[in-house]
């Protein structure tokens, strides 16, 4: 859906720094954005964007249901389009990288739990959230020493 209708429909005006907000997870649509990754994606030698006016439209989006904000265990947040679909993801504790994950029958466990924990406990449960912690194959990788042969590759 089109952003301004997407703000339409939460009933926010259209203004610049929202678009541009927007825009910065249109532009990494695989990435789960911080604040900071916001606001350097918003800088441009013509125009500048406070940190506070990130904060402030992050947190109107978030509120609106367009983004969804989470705080792993890593601590700070990050935000991802809320696309409705239901999801795990991954955090690498050495570079704090976050991938979305999903897996069928992961899916399919968690939905039968969900349903036994509903059933039991009375609570009428909504949504949920499964976070792995580990190292990114990027991290897991030594680096090379320069002047070193690397044999058999």
């Amino acid at each position: 859906m089109p952003f301004v209708e997407q703000l339409h429909r939460a009933r926010l005006k259209v203004t610049g720094p929202r678009l541009k907000v927007l825009q910065a997870f249109e532009d990494h649509a695989e990435q789960h954005l911080g604040v900071e990754d916001v606001h350097k994606s918003m800088q441009t030698p013509k125009e500048r964007a406070s940190l506070a006016t990130v904060y402030r439209a992050l947190n109107q989006l978030t509120s609106a249901g367009i983004l969804r904000r989470h705080v792993f265990a890593l601590g700070h947040p990050v935000y991802e389009i809320e696309t409705g679909e239901e999801h795990h993801h991954l955090v690498c504790v050495t570079c704090l990288r976050v991938d979305a994950y999903q897996d069928e029958l992961l899916k399919e466990t968690v939905d039968e739990r969900r349903r036994k924990v509903a059933s039991t406990s009375g609570y009428a449960i909504a949504r949920h959230e499964l976070t792995l912690y580990g190292q990114c194959p990027r991290c897991r990788t030594p680096a090379k020493k320069p002047g070193r042969a690397t044999v058999g590759l």
